[in-house]
């Protein structure tokens, strides 16, 4: 019986590691792991554009759709910000960085916290206004992040104005 079950793993390895195509034939579309016979058109091989993001694991790509993370800062803010960076980083957490200059940038963010008070870290709908590690991770496993970079990662954050 265990043979048998290894004989099966052993055969199904190629068959799932098949290219698959995509094409229109006859005004209907057509997905296979066969190449398309002459007359089709609009052919394309699956997984050969890369989209933003596709070197991300499932579950960050996922939390990241629902819950996307943004890091206020300020060019004052040293050690809280970077404390802030840090963590995000840490986790492998793709975020945006806002640095707070403009009127307009204060007063979102007093919408969102109430003061004009940096670090503060929006995940999804959700804020929190200063840097407090409990706080923070709170937020990202709720949302659903990483608790750990996977191997390999770089740093996604930075500031975007």
């Amino acid at each position: 019986m265990r043979y048998l079950l290894t004989l099966c793993l052993l055969l199904a390895g190629p068959v799932a590691m098949a290219e698959t195509y995509k094409w229109t034939e006859g005004g209907r579309t057509v997905i296979s792991d066969t190449p398309p016979p002459g007359r089709a058109t609009a052919v394309t091989k699956a997984g050969t554009t890369n989209e933003p993001g596709d070197n991300l694991p499932f579950a960050v790509k996922k939390a990241m759709e629902a819950f996307p993370v943004t890091l206020y800062t300020a060019a004052d803010c040293a050690d809280d910000c970077r404390l802030a960076r840090d963590l995000l980083t840490r986790r492998g957490v793709p975020f945006s960085e806002t640095v707070v200059e403009t009127q307009a940038q204060i007063e979102e963010l007093k919408q969102l916290i109430g003061e004009p008070a940096v670090p503060a870290l929006k995940v999804g709908k959700q804020s929190h206004r200063g840097f407090q590690v409990a706080a923070y991770n709170n937020l990202l496993d709720l949302a659903g992040y990483p608790k750990t970079a996977p191997y390999g990662s770089k740093p996604s954050g930075g500031p975007s104005k």
